[in-house]
């Protein structure tokens, strides 16, 4: 079993870019019930990765930490 878990991100607000600490995480597209197929997606060495569902430009940032994003609020919380 895994010593972490995956952390998910949303975007409802729609908006083009979000800044966050993972390089590795699942994107859900909106909250359900309008997810998208929740898809893991694993920058490696780059500092960017764009979801092909939602096409949300996921950045990684050094100066957030955890769940932190920018704009707030991308996180969700799953079982």
């Amino acid at each position: 079993m895994a010593d972490h878990s995956i952390p998910h991100f949303h975007n409802n607000a729609g908006v083009p870019t979000i800044e966050i600490a993972a390089r590795e995480f699942m994107c859900i597209g909106a909250t359900p019930p309008f997810d998208h197929p929740h898809i893991f997606l694993d920058m490696g060495s780059e500092n960017e990765i764009i979801c092909p569902y939602c096409s949300t430009l996921y950045r990684h940032s050094k100066t957030l930490h955890g769940t932190e994003s920018v704009p707030v609020a991308h996180w969700v919380e799953v079982a």
